[in-house]
């Protein structure tokens, strides 16, 4: 059964299967504080985000929802009552429809109130952590007036499902209307700022990565001027050999974090078509989170998912169950994998 499903996927041009590259060295080992982890993500980066920062709420402090949409939203109603193939299929459907186009408001989808409970009766199993953590979370949204991909009410739902989990108003900070498309905004400006094409990452004047992590983190240091650590490809296989991941990751280890213990971690998801191996390090480099991270002790964990293009053209994390339908817990296989790259970081040397 789990081969026919992963085929339909395959049909779908979704995941098929982690890569077999040769990887790097092993992630090190930092003595960094897990308990100041915070999480942000693009499109299918987004969506995952918010599961891991849901699923993780007791570890984790903050999140930042750039172009995504609320937690759980793909999951089709009734759709547990079916085959496990078609279960699959009317969550790619309803990702597609309800989740990014917003075309089934008629039938109903988003449901915020259905979607805030959903989660509590994740929580009340003991699949997800604590939903009263999240009353101590900071959440930074964001949506460009021009993004051809998401549309912007998915985002205002996403705030919405926040804020009947208890995530106070206040600890809400919405992004600057800009003529953003469907991309990771900086400071630089130029024609990319509308456009929602890869790689994804636009240049609108703006510096969100700067913006995201004064609002999770509170008060930064002014960045640096130059990011004089490390950024370095690490292998991911240890992490799950059922995650669809690729076979390296990258992370951004300041100076001062192979020093001294205690580090802050961040863990940036890209979107679809945009990993290494579609984008280069247009997402990892681009985006703007080195400096920041630098003058202020923050290792930025960027995991990625493996793609080619005849399996897995869009490189998307599993936000509509492709890899089990317990994508939205802890026992998730994207989910485990990053919380174990994380406790990796955490661990002393």
């Amino acid at each position: 059964m789990r081969a026919r499903i992963q085929a339909l996927v395959c049909a779908l041009g979704f995941w098929c299967g982690a890569s077999t590259a040769n990887a790097a060295e092993p992630l090190p080992a930092l003595a960094a504080d897990e308990g100041q982890t915070s999480v942000s993500g693009i499109s299918s980066g987004a969506y995952m985000a918010g599961q891991y920062e849901i699923a993780h709420s007791s570890s984790v402090i903050g999140a930042a929802i750039i172009a995504g949409g609320p937690y759980g939203c793909a999951e089709a109603k009734y759709a547990d009552l079916m085959g496990e193939a078609a279960h699959l299929a009317m969550n790619a459907s309803q990702s597609v429809s309800g989740c990014m186009l917003n075309t089934l408001t008629w039938y109903g989808i988003p449901d915020t109130a259905a979607l805030a409970d959903r989660a509590r009766e994740l929580a009340a199993g003991g699949r997800i952590d604590a939903i009263e953590n999240l009353k101590k979370h900071h959440v930074y949204m964001f949506s460009g007036l021009t993004d051809q991909i998401v549309a912007h009410e998915i985002v205002v739902d996403a705030a919405e499902v926040y804020l009947r989990l208890g995530v106070p108003s206040g600890a809400i900070k919405t992004g600057p209307r800009l003529n953003a498309g469907h991309g990771f905004v900086t400071d630089q400006n130029d024609e990319s700022c509308a456009l929602s094409t890869p790689p994804y990452v636009v240049h609108c004047g703006y510096d969100q990565a700067g913006d995201l992590l004064a609002h999770i983190y509170g008060t930064l240091a002014p960045k640096a001027a130059q990011a004089s650590g490390e950024l370095l490809t690490f292998d991911q296989r240890p992490f799950g050999a059922e995650a669809g991941l690729a076979a390296e990751g990258a992370v951004y280890v300041p100076a001062a974090c192979r020093k001294d213990k205690g580090c802050r971690i961040h863990v940036a998801y890209h979107g679809c078509s945009q990993n290494r191996q579609a984008v280069g390090d247009a997402f990892v480099s681009g985006t703007g989170f080195a400096p920041w991270a630098e003058a202020n002790r923050i290792i930025v964990l960027y995991p990625q998912v493996a793609a080619n293009p005849v399996s897995n053209p869009l490189g998307c994390w599993d936000w509509w169950g492709y890899t089990g339908f317990q994508y939205l817990t802890r026992d998730a296989p994207q989910i485990a994998a990053v919380h174990a790259m994380v406790a990796r970081l955490a661990t002393k040397p």
